[in-house]
């Protein structure tokens, strides 16, 4: 951050040496300093988006707006920031006014229509979606198709979405995780495995899609855990999914001894392990 400031510095002494010239060489000046002030800008704009508090950049944003109105960068970095902030339904309002925007492009209705989907408005954004062009082919279009088929049922549709997104994206282990949730839904535990299988070869550090693993494995009464990288904290918790299931399904001496598995194989005291083993053989003696 401090080359600006330098080069800000540099070129104040340059009004300062040049006071007496002609105006031409003040118009540049002027300008030089605008188009810092614009990349300072720019550069906080970013930072406020990415690393930055939402609840901040919510305020930064809206102060920005009202300070100049109808700058499509600041209404998008606004609504943008309310979505980071978990505030769907403040976003939703922003998002609309970003799309009536002449400047507005497809990609912020597509936003619009995430922002509906997690205020729950499915319906909202099933209009939203279907006012985007189909030659608008993107990736996150296509997540959100996806995930409203499936809300809608309609599982042929939810599956051709799905693989149409994981091909529009370099990191699709979301996109597999959420299609193998869909298919868990469904009763095909089968397909939900190999899906979230797909999930943790993408992506090993997904600790969502290893417990869904284990969930799907545990509907097929496939007890033992499955041979992927984890951590001895994630190997006590998969344990502890997998006695749950097992005794959900009635296999209750299974999942009492999974249960003390997950116990001795924590490294801390496993309090959700330890008072679900006791309540169960509570009830096993009365």
């Amino acid at each position: 951050m401090r080359h600006p400031i330098l080069i800000s510095l540099s070129l104040a002494g340059a009004v300062v040496l040049t006071a007496c010239g002609n105006q031409s060489g003040d118009t540049q000046v002027n300008r030089a300093l605008r188009d810092v002030n614009v990349v300072d800008e720019t550069n906080l704009n970013d930072v406020m988006l990415t690393v930055g508090d939402p609840n901040e950049a919510v305020n930064y944003f809206a102060r920005a707006s009202e300070n100049d109105p109808g700058r499509i960068d600041l209404m998008r970095g606004l609504a943008t920031s309310l979505v980071r902030a978990q505030r769907p339904a403040d976003a939703i309002p922003a998002w609309e006014a970003v799309v009536a925007h002449p400047e507005a492009t497809l990609d912020d209705s597509v936003d619009l229509a995430d922002a509906q989907i997690r205020d729950n408005q499915w319906d909202a954004a099933e209009v939203t979606l279907d006012s985007v062009p189909p030659t608008h082919e993107t990736y996150k279009r296509y997540r959100l198709e996806a995930m409203i088929a499936d809300s809608n049922q309609e599982w042929d549709n939810a599956d051709s979405f799905y693989e149409t997104a994981a091909g529009l994206t370099t990191q699709p282990a979301g996109v597999f995780n959420n299609w193998g949730f869909s298919k868990l839904t469904r009763g095909d535990y089968a397909g939900a495995e190999r899906l979230f299988s797909d999930a943790i070869r993408q992506d090993s550090s997904l600790f969502t899609a290893k417990n869904n693993l284990v969930l799907a494995r545990g509907a097929q009464r496939k007890y033992d855990l499955p041979v992927i990288q984890m951590t001895q904290i994630e190997r006590a918790q998969l344990l502890y999914t997998l006695a749950l299931s097992a005794i959900k399904q009635n296999d209750v001496t299974i999942g009492r001894g999974l249960l003390r598995e997950a116990i001795d194989t924590h490294p801390q005291h496993f309090e959700a392990a330890v008072r679900s083993l006791r309540a169960l053989e509570d009830n096993v003696t009365n």
